[in-house]
């Protein structure tokens, strides 16, 4: 690391602590070759990842999208914010472990259902009816018959 002061590339770090809510760290440094110190912080750098909706149009992704279509799927069912929670992280973890830069809203639809069926039948049901838009009863009941068979 660069001394802002001096310019020589002679630094050391001093004292390292989690900053950010752990998010960062917090790094103390002090310049071998003017003695001053000053304080760098370390993240993780995250590229934006984009989602390619049905309509082909594209946009950033947005954790809340998901939230909103599992809170409504799991209304007045016996499922705690923290299931809620962590079914979402497990879905975010699998998007990013793809190391993709795009992903198509269709991914994250199969994704969700799949984490919702393990969690409670009738909110995967309630998600996979918006999300596969059913047209009709008949289709309410192939996927009914598929979860039961």
């Amino acid at each position: 690391m660069r001394c802002p002061f001096c310019g020589k590339d002679n630094t050391r770090v001093i004292d390292s602590r989690p900053a950010e809510d752990g998010s960062a760290i917090r790094r103390r440094r002090e310049c071998d070759a003017c003695r001053k110190r000053f304080t760098t912080y370390e993240k993780v750098e995250m590229i934006p990842l984009i989602v390619i909706k049905k309509d082909n149009n594209r946009e950033t992704y947005d954790r809340s999208k998901i939230e909103g279509g599992v809170i409504r799927a799991c209304h007045k069912r016996p499922i705690s914010a923290d299931q809620i929670r962590t079914m979402i992280d497990e879905v975010e973890a699998a998007i990013f472990k793809k190391e993709e830069r795009e992903i198509s809203s269709g991914e994250i639809g199969e994704l969700v259902m799949e984490k919702l069926k393990d969690l409670d039948s009738v909110a995967y049901v309630r998600f996979a009816s918006v999300y596969r838009e059913f047209k009709d009863v008949n289709t309410f009941m192939d996927e009914l018959k598929k979860m039961l068979g």
